[in-house]
């Protein structure tokens, strides 16, 4: 089982937002490494962001299950 994060970055192109951008106006300092590395991270960080970007949960991520 895999996390994919590409929902995230494919959003904040279409809402003109940068990864400082986005790390400054949710709190989330530590936490962009893991995004960008698809790791997991806690759900607040996802509930900072979603608060950020007006979307909801499965609007910046997605299970990836291995066959």
């Amino acid at each position: 089982m895999t996390i994919s994060y590409n929902k995230l970055w494919k959003l904040m192109i279409d809402k003109n937002i940068n990864k400082t951008k986005l790390r400054e106006e949710a709190g989330i300092s530590n936490a962009m490494a893991k995004l960008g590395k698809n790791e997991s991270v806690q759900l607040e960080v996802l509930a900072k962001i979603c608060k950020t970007l007006y979307c909801n949960i499965e609007d910046i991520c997605e299970i990836l299950f291995e066959e």
